[in-house]
């Protein structure tokens, strides 16, 4: 009998990626997601697909005793670091309180292991390239909550033996990427923007730098950590080695779509200005991985968003501090 795994988030970018990597290593897989940010059409066939919020513990007790899960791969989250300021309450239950009713889940129901996707937000104004061994000073509220279910893991090991592996990706972009997404997702934003004839929104001058990640490099790791014991209460940084800035991310944006229009400037709002990690300690464990060049990954990307086609920004409808929300995030439609 294979062995199970529950994927949350799994309807969603990452997780409808890593879903599809385990079944391809044989394993069955739930996918657990509200489809607030996830779409049926990312679920990869052969995953039975559980519709529902990890807020509900009693589906989650329900679930976990019918499915018997060997594995969870904690993915579903509500990832918009800058909109996190003005959406507090929503960020700490989604992010954090969730993680928790789930993290309670697997002690009562002896997970082999709890796989979490946590986030380089944790690490704050941290002077790059950021180290797993960096005390983390996270910015923004959603790297607090990021930051506090990483917390919550390390007792929970200690205190019931759960064990755990964490990774820190970064600025992920690739196929099945939320297009509609004003908040996050740089690359799916301009993507969108052009599609729709509208100029590239940047905020500030555009020379704040990331390492931006191809999806499917990251797969492998997260994928078969849960086989490595020595990874076991672990955190890895996992993404690109190489930075660039959000302007000249622009302009390769530009290229793949064939467009040249405009950049629109926005005034600079509350950011990490330089933001790359460092990936020694992820290597020495799983050894050299892919890196994709950006300008292919941004092709194949390219290539899967024409196939969708241009879509409405959605707006997020509840808004809990109006004070200092970027005019952009407010007033376009």
């Amino acid at each position: 009998m294979s062995e199970k795994a529950l994927v949350t988030g799994g309807a969603g970018f990452i997780g409808s990626h890593l879903a599809r990597k385990l079944l391809k290593e044989g394993y069955d897989v739930v996918v657990l997601d509200d489809l607030s940010g996830g779409f049926r059409e990312n679920l990869p066939e052969g995953a039975t697909f559980v519709e529902g919020s990890i807020l509900d513990r009693d589906l989650l007790g329900e679930l976990f005793e019918k499915e018997a899960f060997d594995y969870v791969f904690h993915l579903a989250a509500y990832a918009a670091e800058g909109l996190s300021h003005f959406i507090k309450h929503f960020n700490y239950q989604n992010n954090l309180i969730g993680s928790v009713n789930l993290i309670n889940a697997s002690i009562l129901n002896k997970i082999k292991c709890f796989v979490f996707t946590s986030s380089i937000a944790t690490y704050g104004e941290i002077p790059p390239p950021m180290r797993e061994s960096d005390v983390p000073k996270p910015e923004d509220p959603y790297g607090v909550a990021k930051l506090a279910v990483e917390m919550e893991l390390e007792v929970s090991k200690k205190q019931f033996g759960l064990d755990y592996v964490i990774f820190r990706p970064h600025n992920v972009y690739g196929e099945f990427q939320n297009l509609s997404d004003r908040y996050r997702n740089v690359i799916g934003i301009f993507m969108n923007q052009i599609m729709q004839g509208n100029p590239l929104s940047v905020f500030g001058d555009g020379e704040q730098t990331r390492a931006f990640s191809y999806i499917e490099d990251l797969m492998g790791p997260m994928a078969e950590c849960i086989k490595r014991h020595e990874c076991s209460g672990e955190i890895f940084n996992i993404g690109a080695d190489k930075s660039w800035s959000v302007k000249r991310l622009a302009y390769e944006v530009q290229r793949a779509l064939g467009s040249d229009l405009d950049l629109l400037h926005l005034p600079p709002r509350n950011e990490v200005e330089h933001a790359n990690a460092d990936h020694s300690k992820l290597k020495k464990f799983f050894g050299d991985l892919p890196q994709t060049d950006l300008a292919e990954g941004i092709d194949r990307m390219a290539k899967w968003a024409k196939s969708q086609g241009p879509t409405a920004p959605s707006r997020f409808g509840a808004i809990e501090i109006e004070e200092g929300l970027p005019s952009f995030w407010r007033d376009q439609d």
